[in-house]
């Protein structure tokens, strides 16, 4: 009920406000769709939800600037400015800008983000060699429970406190060859990690759900073992130049029909541009879209792999998944942006691996409040998994015992897979309210995700 009531309201109130300051021209296409010219914007409450974070609520302004119509369903330059909270404990600031005509020849992307988690999810390393207590973690029982189930069952055992600060300036230009483009990036972070501040997490919770004062998170036993370095625990900053080549024939970005759409990009974070723990990173992306029945009914698949240059990356970064263009940076792998289904983090490691095919129909066009609008239905399968592992031996203090019961560093490294389907509603063409549902094939990745959001995942 929540979902359905989160999408009527958001029709409508787009409705509402691109109706009234967007301009239109008589031209129109074959499907009769009008030529929206001028700014279209829309400011929105948001009511959303995410498995992993909980109930989303907060404001976003959506501008688009369509030029004198020839641009369209393409704008010439976009803004976006989200501030929401989530109920498990997360805020987040957004605002970013996209250009396709203020440097000649140069798309210019620019983002600043700020994201705050008193809650975020923490499982540890290398996929399956870190053991999640799939049947116990949701077992709540006062301090006298005749089972005797420890505390550390509790949610707040895999959790920890990050705050993240990304500043981002990215360029794309033509090259000489048909479709192909040349990156260049600069990148600014900051990541604090800390242990989850107690007093926040138990506050309102009766006594038999409170995470206790003695008992340590996930996260301060892989300090105490000494997998997270000490010289790394509170996180660091990150400044580093990007670079790459990419490869775009789609047919239009926000949902392309047809096309390829392919990336090869450079990361280095070196210490003498006041990176803290100097690093450097590579990925490589193959995204297609196949029509099967026109722009009607599409195959898209993205294969995604994300490899660190030598045998050192700080552990802060390993959770984030690094991208050059519109985008702002992103958590995984894990979650809505990358593998659904799967628990947010859950796969991470110094080389992973992951991919997303997906079947999209578009069942029905048709133009309310002057609006273009379709109607989609999606049906998915998502999979991830560590190609090279990070470090995860015991090396520290702390009891051993404990480290065996989430520790396997001789497990082998297999694929975390979901599958699901979702629901899309396109305004525009370019904004795209989404639904998905998916479950996960094995209980260690979790008992699946409802994700309520924008726009398509690639």
């Amino acid at each position: 009920m929540k979902t359905k009531l989160t999408i009527c309201f958001a029709m409508l109130f787009a409705f509402n406000m691109q109706s009234q300051n967007s301009d239109t021209i008589a031209t129109q296409t074959s499907r009769q769709e009008i030529i929206k010219k001028g700014i279209s914007f829309g400011p929105l409450p948001i009511i959303a939800f995410d498995q992993d974070r909980g109930l989303q609520y907060g404001g976003l302004l959506n501008l688009f600037d369509f030029g004198d119509g020839s641009y369209y369903p393409n704008p010439r330059q976009q803004w976006y400015i989200e501030y929401s909270r989530f109920t498990k404990g997360s805020q987040q600031f957004f605002l970013t800008y996209d250009t396709r005509n203020l440097i000649p020849n140069v798309r210019m992307s620019l983002a600043a983000t700020i994201m705050m988690d008193q809650a975020m999810d923490f499982y540890g390393y290398n996929g399956y060699q870190a053991i999640y207590q799939a049947d116990s973690v949701n077992y709540w029982q006062d301090r006298n429970n005749k089972d005797g189930m420890p505390y550390e069952y509790m949610s707040a055992f895999y959790r920890l406190d990050r705050r993240a600060i990304n500043l981002k300036a990215d360029f794309v230009g033509r090259l000489p060859w048909k479709n192909w483009f040349w990156q260049g990036s600069y990148l600014f972070s900051n990541y604090r990690y800390r242990p989850i501040d107690r007093a926040i997490i138990n506050k309102g919770k009766p006594l038999n759900e409170q995470f206790p004062d003695h008992a340590k998170t996930l996260y301060e036993k892989y300090m105490d073992w000494g997998i997270i370095p000490e010289k790394e625990e509170g996180g660091g900053f990150v400044s580093a130049p990007r670079m790459g080549l990419m490869y775009d024939s789609r047919d239009f970005e926000p949902a392309p029909s047809r096309g390829i759409w392919a990336e090869a990009n450079l990361t280095m974070a070196p210490k003498f541009l006041g990176t803290t723990h100097a690093f450097n990173r590579y990925m490589l992306i193959w995204r297609q879209y196949i029509p099967i029945a026109n722009e009607q009914l599409v195959l898209a698949y993205r294969l995604n792999y994300q490899g660190t240059i030598g045998s050192y990356l700080p552990y802060y970064m390993m959770p984030v998944f690094s991208t050059i263009g519109r985008e702002w940076e992103r958590d995984g792998l894990g979650g809505y942006r990358t593998i659904r289904g799967i628990m947010r983090g859950r796969v991470q490691g110094l080389d992973m691996a992951f991919f997303n095919a997906e079947l999209r129909w578009r069942f029905v066009h048709f133009t309310a409040a002057r609006q273009n609008v379709y109607l989609a239905l999606n049906t998915f399968v998502d999979g991830g998994m560590i190609t090279r592992s990070y470090d995860n031996s015991f090396r520290g203090s702390g009891d051993r015992t404990m480290f065996d019961k989430y520790v396997n560093p001789n497990a082998r490294n297999a694929m975390h897979a979901a599958a699901g389907g979702g629901f899309r509603i396109a305004i525009n063409q370019n904004f795209i309210i989404a639904v998905d549902y998916a479950r996960p094939f094995n209980k260690q990745d979790g008992t699946g995700g409802l994700y309520v959001n924008t726009g398509y995942l690639f």
